[in-house]
């Protein structure tokens, strides 16, 4: 029988152990997680696709839906997460422990209130997301079921990230492997052999999105060495929400922005057709299928970072830090070659059927490709000021991406440049991300030099 480590084995094993065996360990299970997450996505846009165009767009106009419930999951998830990491880095677990209760419980709250307000206005949701006329019926039937799930999927979204941030994260890769798979094998069976269309690809995802929430809630409670979610340590004292929010600010202009963004890149599309919107919604899932497995890397490197930075080891925060912008830098590399290579041909697997939509998302997605080594420098940059809990920077760097840059190119660009400026707007503003990222972290990484050196010379003395 395996031997579950106790919590004082832990903390000798995140703050000991070197960070170039310490951070793959942690990181390949969440990689898989990421990967088989962004899979099922994949899947749902693939078998959508072959249906028809406006149904290919619709699953792309609910993106936005899925990332405004992703944004009060991973919110409340990476706040109290990170912030849980660096009070067990200290031997704080009091703290930890109602952060992390706290979080669940608000997550439930938000996500029933996101429901039913969703579903009580579905057809004027769907128009504002950025459906078309023709796009619209289908949005409408995918989304309503979406909504259903939504008190669920924001808890399950913390409930993985609680088991990253305390070293779990293979116990986190369960729940979402077995959704992942059984999403992958709903959606032709529902959608084509139940007839039921692309509200078949929606039920596909809430059974499976509910199979995860159930094997994560019992992997929490029944495992010894993992904080628990109690009602006696909820509290809504504004400590907590504080700790929580000032934590998770950063990933709620991510996901906050990264969903207007999405609304605004559908609706700029739907000016020049439904196969605009069908090829920037399937560019979008392939770049997320890429991008995930960097994120899961990422998030195998931020515990390490949270438990060392409360233990004031900040050597091993830096040592971390530029280990993981290295294997990030070269994995995005190969990535990008590749990708932008086979850009057609990737295209013409989700609808070979209508040489528009093919034309003008492998254009798209080779633009992006070409920019795609610089995102190690973003992504893992903005992980290391949240996990240290310098949140004004990480928040700054976070919304850089989807908000300072790409909202107002996503605004402008298509008005002058047409077609050709709707394919601009992520490639310019990931430049200007990086260019924004790498001043901050520059600055980041010599305050974390000069601590490293005052830790020294206090220990000397």
């Amino acid at each position: 029988m395996r031997h579950e480590m106790t919590y004082e084995e832990k903390y000798r094993m995140m703050v000991e152990t070197p960070v170039n065996r310490l951070i793959p360990s942690l990181a390949v299970p969440t990689i898989i997680s990421m990967l088989i997450t962004s899979i099922y996505n994949m899947a749902d846009t693939f078998f959508v696709s072959q249906l028809s165009t406006s149904a290919s767009g619709a699953v792309g106009v609910n993106f936005s839906l899925m990332a405004m419930i992703q944004a009060i999951g991973f919110t409340l998830g990476m706040g109290s997460g990170n912030y849980m990491s660096r009070m067990l880095g200290e031997k704080s677990d009091e703290k930890a422990q109602r952060a992390c209760s706290t979080a669940v419980y608000t997550a439930f709250v938000f996500g029933l209130l996101l429901a039913v307000f969703g579903v009580w206005n579905i057809d004027s949701l769907v128009r504002v997301l950025g459906a078309t006329e023709t796009i619209a019926p289908y949005a409408r039937d995918y989304g309503q079921y979406i909504l259903i799930a939504a008190p669920y999927m924001t808890v399950s979204f913390v409930f993985n990230n609680h088991l990253r941030s305390q070293g779990n994260a293979a116990l986190s890769m369960m729940g979402i492997t077995a959704g992942g798979v059984l999403n992958v094998v709903l959606d032709p069976i529902l959608i084509f052999g139940f007839k039921m269309g692309i509200s078949g690809a929606a039920i596909a995802t809430i059974i499976s999105q509910f199979i995860s929430f159930l094997i994560l809630l019992t992997l929490v409670v029944r495992s010894g060495n993992v904080l628990k979610p109690h009602p006696k340590f909820f509290t809504l004292k504004g400590w907590v929400y504080k700790e929580i929010l000032s934590a998770g600010m950063p990933t709620l202009g991510r996901q906050g922005l990264a969903s207007l963004a999405s609304v605004l890149l559908n609706v700029a599309a739907s000016g020049f057709g439904d196969a605009a919107v069908a090829a920037m919604s399937i560019v979008t899932r392939i770049m997320m299928f890429i991008n995930s497995a960097l994120i899961g890397f990422g998030q195998g490197f931020q515990p390490v970072c949270g438990f060392n930075f409360g233990a004031k080891k900040y050597g091993r925060v830096l040592e971390a830090y530029f280990f993981c912008r290295k294997v990030a830098f070269v994995f995005l590399l190969v990535m990008g070659v590749v990708m932008f290579l086979i850009a057609g041909p990737i295209l013409r697997m989700f609808r070979r059927e209508d040489a528009e939509v093919v034309r003008i998302g492998a254009l798209a997605l080779k633009m992006q490709c070409a920019l795609l080594p610089v995102q190690a420098f973003t992504i893992i940059g903005n992980m290391l000021t949240q996990s240290i809990g310098y949140s004004f920077r990480a928040t700054l760097t976070a919304i850089g991406k989807q908000g300072l840059f790409f909202i107002p190119a996503i605004l402008i660009l298509p008005e002058y440049f047409g077609i050709l400026g709707l394919q601009l707007a992520q490639p310019v503003a990931d430049l200007l991300t990086f260019v924004l990222t790498q001043a901050i972290v520059v600055m980041v990484v010599r305050e974390l030099k000069e601590m490293e050196q005052n830790a020294v010379s206090a220990n000397g003395n």
